[in-house]
């Protein structure tokens, strides 16, 4: 018996990863832009692939949400030092993106809208877990002008950038 193997399941973890290892790359190689004092911009191009994922996988054959939990894993034992901020995060990302999907009709501005919503979630999400934590005290108002605000400006000018030629990739594996 032959099984085929969709060439999009060996595609989704090796960008998957890609994407965790650009995070962290571009973070250093442009802190100097994007953590510049009072604000903070982080990438998240790990969520952007996922979401990236739900909306363009249209056989559903993707684990995407264990992929999400385990890059979440790494994401938080190399980057964060925090076990289970991104580890729970990306998961619930996926979950909540994939139970609006059938009321969505799938373009670049709906994928845009869910993508900064997403986008909000994370960061609110994590912003919760690192007061809750004691991590960090600032006030809601200076998380919203000084970290969410520029986060959501730099990786929308990334997913502008990035959409058409991911997904052309996708349309392409699938």
């Amino acid at each position: 018996m032959i099984v085929r193997v969709s060439r999009l399941r060996i595609i989704f973890p090796v960008g998957l990863f890609l994407a965790l290892f650009l995070d962290g790359s571009l973070s250093n190689v442009f802190a100097a832009h994007l953590f510049k004092y009072p604000y903070s911009s982080v990438l998240h191009l790990v969520l952007l692939w996922i979401i990236f994922a739900v909306f363009l996988d249209d056989r559903n054959d993707l684990s995407i949400g264990i992929w999400s939990a385990f890059a979440g894993l790494v994401f938080d034992w190399y980057y964060t030092g925090i076990l289970g901020v991104y580890m729970v995060a990306l998961p619930l990302v996926v979950y909540l993106s994939r139970q609006v999907k059938p009321w969505l009709d799938l373009n670049f501005l709906t994928m845009l809208m869910v993508y900064i919503i997403n986008l909000t979630i994370v960061e609110a999400f994590v912003y919760i877990w690192y007061l809750i934590g004691k991590v960090m005290t600032s006030n809601l108002a200076d998380f919203a002008v000084y970290t969410l605000g520029p986060t959501i400006a730099v990786n929308l000018a990334l997913f502008v950038i990035l959409y058409y030629p991911v997904r052309q990739l996708y349309l392409k594996v699938s």
